[in-house]
């Protein structure tokens, strides 16, 4: 069996996502933080807890620790929502937070996107999701 194409693969998610620890250590901030931020910039300033979840695969526990801290330091606020949703909020100080440290990182984003043909971004999110359906239906498979 030859593996060989999907070790590429492997190791050039890894040096992503190495890339933006990069950057989380840089700003002074641990990875889920950082994600959580990104999260919440995202959605604007504000973003269901379980769509942090949802959005990001960091464990709840891991979410509500990093949430915790982040309150503590002035960063979020947390809202009641419908029923047992939480709805966590930039405060000023998260907001302004953001603005250099977060907002950045989706700019870069996009600005390599839109590097990109109309086709190239198409095909990239195509395959990028087929390949997570298929990891998906292996992974039910094989771990049942």
């Amino acid at each position: 069996m030859h593996y060989l194409q999907a070790g590429e693969y492997t190791h050039l998610a890894g040096e992503i996502n190495s890339l933006y620890h990069e950057a989380a250590v840089k700003m002074g901030i641990s990875d889920s933080v950082m994600n959580i931020l990104y999260v919440i910039c995202e959605k604007g300033d504000r973003c269901l807890q379980s769509e942090i979840s949802r959005l990001t695969g960091i464990s709840r526990q891991t979410i509500n620790s990093a949430i915790r801290k982040l309150e503590k330091d002035g960063i979020v606020y947390l809202k009641q929502g419908q029923g047992r949703n939480t709805i966590v909020c930039l405060t000023e100080t998260g907001k302004q937070f953001s603005a250099e440290k977060i907002i950045p990182i989706l700019e870069m984003e996009n600005k390599i996107w839109n590097e990109w043909t109309a086709e190239e971004q198409k095909q990239y999110l195509e395959l990028t999701q087929k390949y997570r359906d298929a990891l998906k239906k292996y992974v039910k498979m094989i771990f049942q």
